[in-house]
């Protein structure tokens, strides 16, 4: 397995590779994995997130324990909505509470898989090729404005919110999933632990299904759903989401309008 990471310099440029033994090995680009030869010490880096996704892919309904437990149907194609590229935020930056926004802030604990290569309409082994490698998510929603209207769920705006996509700390390739838990716990306490085995739909399945339906670009994210557990977020809670294998990621919950100057710095150079 390899471990690849991005991070800002101290120049405000974006560097991303291969991180072993507390160095990161420069790559030109997820896009492009050609390693550049340098070699920089992390200590001197900002962590960001592990990719600038175009868009994430956020599946619903994807854990046959979650579905019992709602007693909805396992569907015969993945359900699904999009979280836009300014929702992405990495390991240790604060999910922001929205401004006028005083209800539930619910978390979910996610697997994510990160789009390698262009594809579109791709075979189950062409999708197994186009998967980069894996990553964790923090799928964050504004539970109140789901419903808030009657005639219109409100998927997107409720989870498509700044901040509400926490992913990271980095992405690992070459991830054995199969025997995985996922393990997601609020201020130290286990809300989550499910096996990513029980999924409807495969990583591979996923990404070959999707594609019939929108091209999937490099760096692109799928957000595999989530299983029992979801809970939601009080003012200065921390969640963590953690796999054996990938990492832990961890984020705050901060009132509205609290924005630190590092995190405004990251979310820039995430844009980049």
């Amino acid at each position: 397995m390899d471990t690849w990471m991005r991070f800002m310099s101290n120049d405000g440029g974006v560097v991303f590779g291969r991180v072993e033994g507390g160095y990161l090995h420069e790559y030109e680009s997820l896009e492009q994995p050609v390693p550049t030869g340098a070699v920089l010490s992390t200590r001197a880096l900002t962590p960001l997130a592990p990719c600038a996704p175009g868009k994430v892919v956020a599946l619903w309904n994807n854990f046959h324990a979650l579905a019992a437990k709602l007693d909805k149907p396992v569907p015969s194609h993945p359900l699904f909505l999009l979280k836009p590229a300014s929702s992405v935020i990495g390991a240790g930056e604060p999910i922001r509470r929205p401004a006028g926004y005083a209800g539930k802030i619910v978390y979910e604990g996610e697997l994510g898989i990160v789009i390698g290569r262009r594809c579109r309409n791709a075979s189950i082994e062409e999708a197994a090729q186009a998967i980069f490698g894996y990553t964790l998510v923090n799928d964050v929603t504004a539970a109140d404005l789901l419903n808030e209207n009657p005639h219109f769920p409100q998927w997107c705006r409720a989870k498509g919110f700044d901040t509400f996509c926490c992913i990271g700390p980095a992405i690992v390739s070459g991830f054995a999933w199969q025997k995985a838990h996922l393990t997601t716990t609020l201020d130290g306490v286990e809300r989550q632990n499910y096996p990513l085995a029980d999924m409807v739909f495969s990583p591979a399945e996923q990404v070959s299904l999707i594609s019939q339906d929108l091209t999937l670009e490099p760096g692109d994210m799928i957000a595999c759903g989530t299983s029992v557990g979801v809970g939601s977020i009080k003012d200065g809670a921390t969640v963590t989401v953690a796999i054996e294998g990938i990492g832990r990621l961890s984020n705050t919950l901060s009132a509205a309008g609290a924005v630190t100057a590092g995190a405004a710095a990251a979310a820039e150079a995430s844009a980049v």
